[in-house]
């Protein structure tokens, strides 16, 4: 698939809506990097994992995936020779909790989701880790039970603290101090205790300046009396500290030892947590497990565009059976555009293992590539104009297109004069058959309609259309074609509706009404004198053609309906002969017997014929070699 299918099909909206579902990154990673498969088995478990995690859906009133968070960062982490944080273990935790219960709830459902249940036979469990992460972390910390050194070390912090505060206090409700103290409070800097002084009595309190005020009218100063305690908190802080990384490092080994088991867990949650989107996705628009196929046929039941509103009109579709083209005509808005999209989007939806919104008896097939041609692609980049941005995209899918292609084209050859697009619209088609293609196509010209019609393996097609009102009822009918919205676009236009109804009368029949205005209501023109008649234009004659600029000569003369053909500027232009003044006559520019025919010769051409009535031997080599190059070709 290209990035244009993708694009005019909305397949990426499509999956948005799908990820909506997870209930982690992992599903929406792997939800980011889906694409449809091509392989007939593939698609087929796709859909089956699907169906399964629906029915558990639908029997099951809560599967257990919620609280499982994404652990990729903290493995790279353990990759990289990082040693864990305490949270990022109780995440571990937490995750390898999440697969036992999954792999538990699973156990029991061979028979209800057997392909689901396999996957929970490759998981691993870990509840010895699950358990020693959980005894050592306590409220994403390292617990003081953690070790026997660990929980000394925190006890000797403890009384050294409370020592500390003791003095503290006992120094703030000293009545010697109390004039020397800014504010009665014991302040931590930098994990020392200080006590607020009055920068003017700095020297008066004995101890250590530890910081300044930003207005210097305060000093945080360590008072002498609790330096040695600070000094010993200072250092069981950094056994704490030590011995704090050694369990977190004998943890971070435990996990790092297991890293190929887990990851295969993150592969398998990832899928669960996949599925079941997909499956509650299903299940939120009452989808069906479609059958599927790898010969072409598409058989549409009821079948609804997954991003369209749940009222719109569903599709009744079919190709690939009797017919491997189909023509569908009718108005602009009649949702012509909208059948195409729906095609290519339940096509992609099926390939890709989610469910449609549709019917029993729906049908669908797998395709190497899904090519659309749809919407305006004029690129301003490249200057190309619509039609030949729509030529360009064909030219690409021509190349690219095998016997197992679906090709969705919306108003297939427009963009240029009638005539000329309608048999290219018809030699294109034609090539995409004998290709081998599936081709869906919309048109409004009668010609590719007509053309569908008496070909036995194309079918016409028609939006469905309100003669009476004038209004699209944006349903499919396969084997009828439709007319064009001109008329009603010109109701809601307005136009009037006597003319609305002598149109449609005309388009059933060609009675037109011939009836002469009369004289009353026609305003008579004001009698001028007779123009001077045209001269009658000879060959050779130098003549101003109107609109060009520059003098141009006359090369053949004047035909039935008064066109002219004329030599300007070394190439030939057909102009009405109003359109010409005469300036000089060929008999007064060229003398008697003068060759008129060796004016629209070329120098070139006047040169060869005349080197070869002399014999030129080089001139003969050069049409020689002129002759073997055609013959080549």
């Amino acid at each position: 698939m290209n990035t244009m299918t993708y694009e005019k099909l909305q397949y990426i909206q499509l999956k948005d809506m799908v990820k909506n579902h997870c209930v982690s990154g992992l599903g929406k990673e792997l939800l980011d990097r889906l694409q449809p498969s091509s392989i007939l088995n593939v698609v087929k478990n796709r859909l089956k994992e699907t169906t399964e995690a629906r029915n558990l859906l639908n029997a099951e009133s809560h599967i257990p995936l919620k609280g499982i968070s994404h652990i990729g960062f903290h493995i790279e982490k353990l990759e990289k020779g990082m040693i864990l944080e305490p949270s990022e273990l109780v995440a571990i935790a937490d995750f390898l909790r999440g697969c036992r219960n999954i792999k538990k709830f699973m156990t029991d459902k061979e028979f209800f989701a057997p392909a689901l249940h396999s996957y929970a036979h490759s998981m691993t469990e870990f509840r010895s880790m699950e358990e020693e992460i959980q005894f050592t972390i306590n409220g994403n910390a390292v617990a003081s039970e953690a070790s026997k050194d660990l929980k000394r070390i925190r006890n000797q912090i403890s009384k050294t603290e409370g020592k500390i505060e003791e003095r503290l206090n006992k120094f703030l409700k000293s009545g010697a101090n109390k004039e020397f103290i800014q504010e009665s409070y014991i302040s931590k800097k930098d994990d020392r205790y200080t006590i607020p002084i009055k920068a003017s009595y700095k020297n008066q309190v004995a101890g250590t300046i530890v910081e300044v005020s930003a207005k210097g009218a305060t000093v945080f100063i360590e008072p002498a009396n609790v330096t040695k305690l600070n000094t010993e908190l200072a250092s069981f802080k950094a056994e704490e500290a030590m011995e704090e990384y050694q369990l977190l490092a004998s943890l971070s080994g435990m996990v790092f030892e297991q890293l190929k088991p887990i990851k295969i867990n993150i592969e398998l949650i990832s899928q669960y947590d996949m599925i079941f989107a997909k499956a509650k996705f299903s299940k939120s628009m009452d989808g069906i497990e479609p059958k599927i196929n790898d010969h072409g046929y598409i058989r549409l039941a009821g079948c609804k565009h997954p991003l369209l509103p749940a009222d719109s009109v569903p599709l009744d579709f079919e190709i690939g059976q009797d017919y491997r083209s189909l023509i569908i005509t009718g108005p602009n808005a009649g949702g012509k555009t909208v059948v195409l999209k729906t095609i290519g989007i339940l096509t992609l939806a099926a390939m890709s293992g989610l469910h449609i919104a549709g019917k029993e008896g729906t049908e669908l097939a797998v395709f190497d590539h899904v090519f659309v041609d749809i919407g305006d692609n004029q690129s301003l980049e490249n200057a190309l104009s619509t039609f030949s941005s729509h030529m360009k995209n064909i030219s690409e899918i021509m190349l690219a297109a095998t016997n197992d292609s679906l090709l969705l084209f919306d108003e297939i050859g427009s963009g240029t004069e009638p005539n000329e697009g309608a048999a290219l619209a018809i030699a294109i088609l034609e090539e995409f058959y004998q290709k081998g293609c599936i081709t869906v196509a919309t048109t409004h010209y009668g010609e590719i309609k007509r053309y569908s019609e008496i070909h036995s393996d194309f079918m016409n097609a028609a939006m469905q259309f309100n003669s009476e009102t004038l209004e699209p009822k944006y349903k499919l009918l396969i084997g009828q074609s439709g007319e064009s919205n001109a008329l009603w676009i010109a109701k809601k236009m307005d136009l009037r509706q006597q003319v609305l109804q002598k149109a449609k009368r005309y388009i059933d029949n060609k009675d037109y009404d011939l009836q002469r205005v009369r004289e009353g209501k026609i305003k008579k023109a004001k009698v001028e004198s007779p123009k001077r008649a045209l001269p009658p234009f000879t060959v050779g004659d130098k003549v101003k053609v109107s609109g060009l600029d520059g003098s141009a000569i006359v090369y053949k003369e004047k035909d039935s309906y008064n066109h002219v053909v004329v030599l300007f500027e070394e190439e030939f232009k057909e102009v009405h002969a109003n359109r010409l003044e005469l300036e000089i006559k060929a008999v007064d520019l060229y003398p008697e017997g003068y060759d008129l025919n060796a004016l629209f010769v070329s120098y070139e051409e006047r040169k060869l014929d005349h080197d070869l009535k002399r014999g030129s031997k080089k001139a003969l080599r050069n049409v020689a070699a002129d002759m073997r190059k055609k013959l080549n070709e």
